[in-house]
């Protein structure tokens, strides 16, 4: 399926909508003050609590309350790969009180899906980047596996008899994997969940044999001596496990994936809206307790511009779509 050329209309639209915003933040304070909200704001996480996306959240939304004089209260919409909770918002009224925490599947369901009931695109208004996360690919710590080596010996020695969880079609949890097994010569079989927590729980209670979550959500079993960790699927190791090697490291090349996430709201949300929720999360992220927080999550802190968070979400398309080529992958 190639979508490319016809969505990069609407993004070089979304681009010019908000390109603007950075500089509309900066404007005189009558500028970015012009909207304080009355009432709770909701921000809609699509995924289930406890991943790597709530937490994050939650840790924000505790420090944004204060500097919007109103709470930030988070509601968890699982499922379809985050779809549910997109189309909720896609619908919702553009007055600054429903936000979606945005992501790398948000994009990757544009490709992945033929219908995922939006258009990641042209119905939200993309704020900013807030972080990125590592994928760990992992195995319950008492498998036996030691290594990747062995896990690839194993699923070779077991043609298709293997499964791994991931969070859902079209996740990075789940290319990730088709990546490793293709570059591995392997096969196993898809698990589909929920979410990365959804992931770690099945890798722990031996329903799968391995996952690829987020490195927040896998990271304290890992400290915990439940899950062992093969392999980072990044370009380089994570300063919060820096003993485990990246795939690439391991032998298996062209398997770099980085999850990132960051705040949307419904599109047609008005400029100094906007420019307020960009304004009170550039304030948040500079917080040196977020910034530990997060940090201790595993995920760094990454803020971006308007301009380049809306440009991230074509880049992942075009990602997705060479993911898929190279994973001999079909739209649902």
């Amino acid at each position: 399926m190639t979508l490319i050329n016809a969505h990069r209309r609407a993004l070089c639209g979304a681009i010019a909508a908000s390109a603007l915003l950075p500089a509309v933040a900066r404007a005189a304070g009558a500028t970015t003050a012009a909207w304080r909200p009355t009432r709770p704001v909701k921000w809609v996480v699509p995924y289930l609590a406890g991943t790597g996306p709530d937490n994050g959240a939650r840790i924000l939304a505790e420090a944004l309350g204060p500097l919007l004089g109103q709470p930030v209260v988070i509601e968890n919409r699982g499922g379809a790969a985050g779809n549910i909770g997109a189309r909720q918002v896609a619908r919702a009224a553009p007055d600054g009180y429903t936000w979606i925490y945005s992501s790398a599947p948000m994009a990757a369901n544009m490709r992945m899906q033929q219908n995922p009931g939006y258009d990641a695109l042209k119905d939200f208004r993309h704020i900013m980047r807030l972080t990125t996360s590592d994928v760990l690919l992992v195995v319950n710590a008492g498998s036996g596996i030691q290594t990747l080596q062995e896990l690839v010996a194993r699923a070779r020695a077991n043609p298709g008899k293997l499964d791994y969880a991931s969070g859902g079609v079209g996740t990075p949890s789940h290319l990730g994997v088709e990546l490793f097994l293709q570059a591995a010569g392997v096969q196993a079989t898809h698990v589909p969940y929920k979410g990365a927590s959804e992931i770690v729980n099945a890798v722990l209670g031996n329903q799968v044999n391995f996952g690829m979550p987020i490195f927040s959500v896998a990271l304290p079993h890992v400290q915990g001596g439940k899950l062992r960790a093969l392999g980072v699927a990044g370009a380089k190791r994570n300063a919060a496990l820096p003993q485990v090697p990246t795939l690439a490291e391991l032998g298996l090349r062209g398997v770099e994936l980085t999850s990132w996430g960051g705040v949307s709201v419904p599109a047609g949300t008005p400029d100094a809206i906007a420019a307020r929720i960009y304004e009170v999360f550039g304030q948040a992220l500079k917080q040196p307790s977020v910034i530990a927080a997060l940090t201790e999550l595993g995920s760094e802190v990454s803020p971006s511009t308007t301009e380049a968070y809306v440009q991230g979400f074509a880049s992942e398309m075009e990602l997705t779509e060479r993911m898929m080529k190279t994973a001999k992958l079909q739209p649902l």
